[in-house]
């Protein structure tokens, strides 16, 4: 999150041996991470394709689909156009745009987070202050909620507890100040996080109700600055990210009934602010949390266990930047193993081929099995 003027609103742990491929050398860390004695060490993994770069775009996160002609898409938005960018998931090429300025159903207004369940696309406007939803294949406009209750809306993730029925968790970074960043007072911090249940009727129509917030208050662990969240169901675990580097930029441990378990990920593991993260999954049921350290000249990749959140291990693109969004996604035509697509320093789409992560990290080549 960069947060801009709103017109109304590891120590990681070290891997056993390095990887034997020739690609997976080690890279220093950036000159702003941590201290050279104390930083972990940080592999490469080139990536498998980046994007034309688009810098009028401002590209923040990234959600993708398999359609059903078998090709996977991968939807991005663009915050200072607007709009969301469909590029094609194997090759990185461009196809369209979606959506013009606007608050009319199909329109947007600073566009940040996204998400897909289904064939339902879900995209959080800050500026609308709504979650607007449309329909996959032709990304017609189904409907929108959150206007009342949301102000500075950023980030959001989806459980679909049930057929036909979804929980929502929208992250809400309201902020005070003539240039918005003044924290809240600690009391108002349990609304950083808001929860609706979400159903379509056999119809399509959109029914939305609004389950309530919540966010711990106390002083050393309320969410100060929050964007990115994510979850996994199998272990009643979200992971929400505060990017509040003036305090402490981590991701907090949170149960679905919305209370702080107290946990954090490590203290030491982000250099900046601690930004996308998505759960990769094992077909054995272990996994790992790939969470982003926003950092230039390389943006970190930091790999958690599924189960313990112990570092696994930590690597970098040759170029991709200043990542905001990150999303998981397998197989693909091109991707077998699945493949991590993340934004580049707000211009370009990056893609890392799993394979090649699971090679240079030693991760277990089951876990490809998708």
């Amino acid at each position: 999150m960069r947060i801009s003027p709103v017109p109304a609103t590891l120590m990681a742990l070290l891997l056993a041996a390095c990887a034997s491929q020739p690609a997976a050398s080690a890279v220093p860390p950036s000159p702003d991470s941590t201290p050279a004695a104390t930083a972990p060490k940080v592999l490469l993994v080139p990536e498998s394709f980046v994007s034309a770069e688009t810098p009028a775009e401002e590209l923040d996160s990234v959600a993708t689909w398999t359609a059903p002609d078998g090709h996977t898409l991968a939807i991005v938005t663009g915050k200072s156009t607007h709009r969301l960018d469909v590029y094609d998931g194997d090759s990185g090429q461009r196809l369209r745009e979606v959506g013009s300025e606007g608050s009319a159903p199909g329109q947007f207004f600073r566009p940040n987070g996204i998400a897909i369940a289904d064939d339902k696309l879900f995209v959080v406007e800050r500026d609308n202050h709504r979650v607007q939803v449309l329909s996959l294949p032709g990304f017609e406009p189904v409907g929108s909620f959150g206007e009342g209750e949301l102000r500075s809306p950023y980030g959001l993730w989806i459980n679909q507890t049930e057929p036909g029925e979804l929980e929502v968790y929208v992250t809400d970074s309201f902020m005070y100040g003539k240039h918005y960043d003044v924290v809240p007072p600690y009391s108002e911090l349990d609304q950083r996080v808001r929860r609706y249940r979400v159903q379509f009727d056999q119809d399509g129509k959109l029914m939305a109700n609004y389950g309530g917030a919540f966010g711990d208050t106390s002083k050393e662990y309320g969410l100060r600055m929050v964007e990115s969240i994510a979850g996994d169901a199998r272990n009643d675990r979200m992971l929400i990210a505060d990017e509040d580097t003036r305090h402490l930029s981590t991701l907090r441990e949170y149960g679905f009934s919305g209370k702080f378990t107290g946990r954090s990920l490590p203290q030491d593991s982000f250099g900046a602010q601690a930004e996308g993260v998505a759960l990769w999954t094992c077909p054995d049921g272990s996994g790992y949390w790939i969470a982003v350290d926003q950092l230039a000249p390389l943006t970190i990749f930091h790999l958690f266990d599924r189960k313990t959140l112990a570092p696994v291990g930590s690597f970098t693109g040759k170029v991709t930047s200043h990542t905001d969004g990150v999303a998981l996604h397998g197989p693909t035509k091109r991707f077998p193993g699945g493949v991590l697509y993340a934004v580049h320093d707000d211009k370009a789409l990056a893609a890392f081929d799993l394979r090649e992560v699971a090679r240079t990290l030693r991760i277990a080549p089951t876990c490809l099995q998708q």
